[in-house]
């Protein structure tokens, strides 16, 4: 049996990694792998053996030499440390196309997000559902946050909206926002901003692919 130990803090790559480590290991344990050791992960993801067993004990987890992590414990480990199985339940603001497209995503409930209610300015959406989301309108959001406690808050409003949803999302109790819109936020230093800028992944994507077409 692995042995378990406390977490400790850790960087901002190795929170970024950690996921990835999981959807392979899932992907092995798939195919019947009950063991894995930081020297198989580390090939298969083009990483050093030792960054992969730092990130891994960051989560509280200890290999056992010449044998690996037990699958299962491993996962839970990750899980865990990443708060996967405790469900966080979140309000989005902005029912457009990338808020749409969000509401459909399967994959948040195995990461333990919930969206239980959406919100929109336009008279248009406001009283629809959207992949079995309530959209209500905006003035209504304090209300709802507070009433149910919520503490983490999705913005995709086009970005001259984005700050005074913030705002909104702050002042009602939202302690974590992830911010999906293009533009960056201000907010107090108590509350978590995990910025997503799409045009920012999308110009160093478009900044390697042109130095590798110019070889």
């Amino acid at each position: 049996m692995n042995q378990l130990q406390d977490p400790v803090p850790v960087s901002r790559a190795t929170l970024k990694r950690l996921p990835v480590y999981h959807l392979f290991l899932k992907e092995l344990q798939a195919k019947g792998r009950d063991v894995v050791s930081c020297t198989r992960i580390a090939e298969a993801l083009r990483l050093e053996p030792t960054q992969v067993r730092k990130d891994l004990a960051a989560t509280g987890i200890v290999g056992r030499p010449r044998i690996g992590y037990q699958m299962p414990e491993l996962l839970t480990s990750i899980e865990t440390f990443l708060g996967w199985n405790n469900a966080n339940e979140a309000v989005l603001v902005g029912a457009g196309n990338l808020g749409s497209a969000l509401l459909g995503y399967g994959g948040f409930t195995e990461h333990g997000l919930s969206i239980v209610a959406a919100f929109d300015a336009s008279p248009a959406k406001i009283g629809t559902e959207i992949h079995g989301v309530p959209v209500l309108d905006v003035a209504k959001l304090p209300d709802l946050v507070q009433r149910l406690n919520i503490h983490l808050g999705i913005i995709t409003t086009p970005a001259p909206a984005a700050q005074a949803i913030a705002d909104l999302l702050v002042e009602s109790g939202v302690q974590a926002i992830w911010n999906l819109s293009p533009t960056y936020l201000e907010v107090p230093a108590e509350v978590i901003v995990e910025n997503t800028q799409l045009a920012a992944s999308l110009a160093v994507l478009s900044n390697r692919l042109a130095a590798n077409l110019h070889h």
